[in-house]
């Protein structure tokens, strides 16, 4: 059984950063590309970043880049995602998941997901 549980959750003032968490516990983390989604109130889930099985190929949506950064350590079985320049666009549960099948945009790829973090940013 896989399981995928994130932390680092908050609440954070517009322009401050938070540093989610997720680790990975079950069959080897080297063998799944991992990706971060949120999902905002009243709004479709969306992508947000994918990192490779090896950590060597990382990709983020648009409207994060330059502002976060995705990265993994499969010696400690964690994904994380460092949160700059926040702002209240960005508050939504944030959900870690992992696939298979190398490292994608499309949540259709992710088989494992986890619980969720809360991330509410104040103007």
């Amino acid at each position: 059984q896989v399981q995928l549980v994130e932390s680092g959750g908050g609440l954070v003032q517009a322009g401050g950063s938070l540093r989610l968490s997720c680790v990975v516990s079950g069959r080897a983390f080297s063998s799944y590309g991992m990706g971060w989604f949120r999902q905002a109130p009243g709004k479709e889930r969306e992508f947000v970043a994918a990192i490779s099985r090896s950590g060597s190929s990382t990709y983020v949506v648009d409207s994060v880049k330059g502002r976060f950064t995705i990265s993994r350590d499969n010696a400690k079985n964690t994904v994380v995602l460092q949160m700059n320049s926040l702002n209240p666009e960005d508050t939504a549960v944030y959900y870690c998941a992992a696939t298979v099948t190398g490292y994608s945009s499309n949540e259709d790829s992710y088989k494992y997901w986890g619980q969720g973090t809360q991330v509410t940013v104040s103007s």
